[in-house]
């Protein structure tokens, strides 16, 4: 059975410090488990840099792209 009650930030806080210790520390376990549990922040250099990079190959395709459409511009 579930319960759901909607209280305010300071009646928690009020809640917390009426705590024994020994559930404090318990709280406090359970908050750091869920602070870990999180997934860290991408950082953007590394995303970007394991992201698909265009082989030599592909390299050439483009370029030779860009020169009929530079051509086709011009005329």
């Amino acid at each position: 059975m579930q319960v759901q009650i909607d209280i305010g930030f300071s009646q928690l806080v009020q809640i917390v410090k009426a705590l024994p210790p020994t559930q404090l520390k318990q709280l406090r376990v359970a908050i750091d488990e869920e602070i870990q549990a999180e997934r860290p922040p991408t950082n953007l250099e590394t995303l970007l840099l394991s992201g698909p990079v265009a082989t030599e190959e592909e390299i050439a395709v483009i370029e030779s792209n860009r020169k009929a459409i530079n051509q086709w511009r011009i005329k």
